[in-house]
């Protein structure tokens, strides 16, 4: 299916520092910082100052004219019927310590988007967007997870990525349908991520049309990257372009890779990871969609959890 995405990455400060070119393990791995002085060297080039300057990568924007016609019998309008939109999470639990803000730099320029850690055999498996960790034909450098972040603070530490991966389709053609990343981050301090912050659960190939929570730290106007935001409600199926999945969101860029969980517990803070930020169409700003987690994102999951 042909696409045509806009992409509107603008106002990116410029970076004073990158790293060297890794070497790639394959087509849909990038070594990051796989020595103790590369992970200290990324570390340090991530300062408070720099964490708020960095400009939110925004969501992948689709256009109205990439949208030809709505298939015959499928619906034009979903009704929005949601408790939440898009407001800063106060419920506290375990979702204020998984999730966490992602920064790299992009095209020699600093950004954010989002991530969550997740149960894995190596304690040190982060899911994200796949744009999250490559985007037009490049792997991002300086990449870092900074879970519980909050205005410049890290609580639980800076977490640099010995390495970061996307599903096939999404290296090879940037297909939206797959637009799921991963990270393996080292170690910090001698312990691994999720023994520091805890996990939250992932599923794939799971029934549609389900109640979700979606969370990011959404940066761009009118959220400011300095809080969790956070929307829920019953997702529907994309009747348009993708075989994602959508709910009434008004999350912007810094977002991407956020989090989307079925069984979420708003007192525990508790959920299984089943999608994460995405894309939107600029005609239906208030929609954000994610990927489906059907066998790919399986294989993603299963590959970088045992690496």
């Amino acid at each position: 299916m042909k696409r045509v995405l806009v992409l509107a990455v603008t106002g990116l400060a410029v970076a004073a520092f990158t790293t060297p070119a890794a070497q790639a393990k394959s087509a849909t791995t990038h070594l990051a910082a796989t020595t103790d002085s590369a992970a200290r060297a990324v570390t340090a080039f991530w300062t408070p100052e720099r964490m708020r300057s960095a400009k939110p990568l925004d969501l992948i924007s689709i256009s109205r004219n990439a949208v030809k016609n709505v298939a015959s019998g499928l619906p034009t309008l979903i009704p929005q019927s949601i408790p939440n939109g898009g407001a800063a999470w106060t419920g506290g639990g375990a979702v204020t310590k998984t999730a966490g803000r992602v920064f790299f730099t992009y095209q020699g320029r600093t950004a954010s988007c989002s991530g969550n850690a997740v149960t894995s055999g190596n304690k040190s498996t982060v899911i994200t967007a796949g744009h999250c960790v490559k985007l037009e034909g490049t792997f991002h450098t300086n990449w870092v997870f900074v879970p519980g972040y909050n205005n410049g603070n890290t609580p639980y530490g800076t977490w640099t990525a010995k390495s970061t991966h996307a599903t096939p389709q999404w290296v090879a053609s940037e297909d939206i349908n797959y637009d799921i990343g991963a990270a393996i981050v080292n170690q910090l301090n001698g312990q691994s991520l999720t023994d520091v912050v805890g996990a939250q659960g992932i599923a794939f190939n799971q029934a549609r049309g389900q109640n979700m929570y979606a969370f990011g730290y959404s940066a761009a106007a009118p959220y400011d990257g300095s809080k969790l935001i956070y929307c829920s409600g019953r997702v529907f199926n994309d009747f348009l372009l993708s075989r994602g999945i959508g709910m009434n969101c008004n999350q912007t860029g810094g977002s991407s890779g956020g989090p989307w969980f079925l069984s979420f517990s708003e007192a525990t803070g508790t959920g299984t990871l089943n999608s994460v930020n995405s894309f939107k169409y600029n005609f239906f700003p208030n929609w954000m969609f994610g990927p489906y987690f059907g066998a790919e994102a399986q294989n993603l999951y299963n590959s970088v959890q045992a690496g």
